[in-house]
């Protein structure tokens, strides 16, 4: 008994899958890739060498259309061949298989227009144009790309720089509505803060993402910035993003492991304002104290132009700057490869489908590179520890200034209570 399997792939939608998953049974797997070569060279074998039985994953694997995977099963089956589906509950031998072959058929004809809608889009995809829909806030459809909407481009750009200024999710959202009259939702800011699009980038339903394929509203290290900033947001506890504070969201009372939110006291005609810090949710009776924040601050520098060089030197750290040379020489080499795809396929070495194929693959990964690229510090640790070692340098700074670098290396600034008196204990982030 001789038992063959066919399997047919579009490389536009899946990945060929692995011919043993028929089990060592089958005497012949053919495999076709995008055409037929290999279902014609299954019917010729099988004149010559008789065949038993064929094994298909699904019925639509045999065609386009009804008419196509019809006919085939005629071929085959006046051959002598049993064709059995192995993900259908169909055999050409079974008499209750044949009374279903017709709803089968059905669900051939909807599985096909299904393919042909995603054969368009995936076709697109290796074009590099953007998917089906309205064009994001900030840019119009081209003809083959997104486009710069003049009067609304400028609108999104100053929100991005608002969010970079400040770190402030909502407090950029109010910008918006306050300077233009522009209301959205914090998950729609959001969106456009994580969003490939404003990065000059295209990504699909697939989660692949395609890097310049047109003109951006952020560039590549306002864009590693902003990631930077949502991801530190996430460690701290709501509402102190932006906080006016530096130390806001960082400390925690070592007694109670509450909170400590900074408070103000002011006095009736006087400009003089006292600051003081005190937990949030402190289960303690009598509640622990609150502190002086001016005190709690000159510590905390103190404290980090102390101990963060010592942090920093005792961690194996990566040279970064080998590092971005490795990506950077990969994304280069991959650049070279592309330009060489256009003489391969003018030479004829390629095929056009190929061709489109292949430079899909490179520059999803090469939007895969730069994303890692991205993700990399900007500056040595070690150097840039050096200099905010330096107790000038904190005095020169806003408070805004301030928060941003504390929340760059502390997580966390812990009060610890010895009686009336106190010390701080900083964990860094690293």
């Amino acid at each position: 008994m001789r038992i063959v399997a066919y399997i047919y792939t579009d490389p536009l939608l899946e990945s060929p899958p692995d011919p043993v998953i028929w089990g060592w049974e089958v005497d012949h797997v053919y495999q076709d890739l995008g055409g037929r070569q290999q279902w014609r060279q299954l019917l010729a074998d099988c004149q010559t060498e008789p065949t038993d039985y064929l094994l298909i994953r699904r019925l639509e694997e045999l065609g386009d259309s009804i008419t196509q995977v019809s006919d085939r099963l005629t071929q085959i089956q006046a051959l002598g061949v049993i064709v059995m589906a192995t993900e259908q509950s169909y055999c050409s031998h079974d008499s209750n298989s044949q009374t279903n072959l017709l709803q089968l058929l059905s669900e051939v004809q909807q599985e096909a227009s299904s393919r042909r809608l995603r054969q368009g889009h995936a076709r697109n995809r290796l074009n590099a144009l953007p998917p089906p829909g309205k064009a994001p806030y900030g840019y119009r459809r081209g003809k083959d790309r997104y486009i710069l909407d003049r009067s609304t481009a400028p609108l999104v750009k100053d929100f991005f720089d608002q969010f970079l200024l400040y770190g402030s999710l909502r407090g950029a959202v109010r910008y918006l509505e306050k300077k233009y009259s522009k209301k959205i939702s914090v998950a729609t800011g959001k969106r456009w803060l994580t969003s490939p699009v404003y990065r000059g980038d295209l990504a699909y339903r697939n989660g692949e993402v395609i890097c310049d394929t047109h003109s951006p509203i952020l560039n590549r290290e306002e864009a590693a910035q902003i990631d930077r900033l949502l991801r530190r947001n996430r460690r701290l506890p709501s509402r102190t993003a932006s906080a006016p504070r530096s130390l806001a969201g960082l400390v925690v009372c070592g007694e109670c492991q509450s909170q400590m939110s900074v408070t103000s006291v002011t006095r009736p005609r006087q400009t003089w304002e006292y600051l003081y810090l005190r937990p949030v949710n402190c289960p303690q009776r009598p509640k622990c104290r609150a502190i002086p924040y001016q005190q709690v601050l000159d510590f905390t520098i103190q404290t980090i132009c102390q101990e963060l060089p010592r942090a920093v030197a005792g961690i194996n750290l990566p040279n970064l700057d080998e590092v971005k040379q490795s990506l950077k020489s990969k994304i280069a080499e991959q650049k070279g490869v592309l330009d060489q795809l256009n003489h391969l396929t003018a030479t004829g070495v390629l095929d056009t489908e190929t061709a489109q194929l292949r430079a899909y693959k490179l520059r999803t990964e090469q939007s895969q590179l730069l994303s890692q690229l991205a993700s990399l510090p900007p500056v040595n640790l070690g150097a840039i520890a050096q200099t905010v070692s330096i107790p000038q340098f904190w005095s020169d700074l806003s408070e805004s200034e301030r928060r941003f670098y504390f929340r760059e290396f502390i997580r966390q600034v812990q009060l610890i209570r010895q009686g009336k008196e106190w010390r701080l204990q900083l964990i860094f982030i690293f």
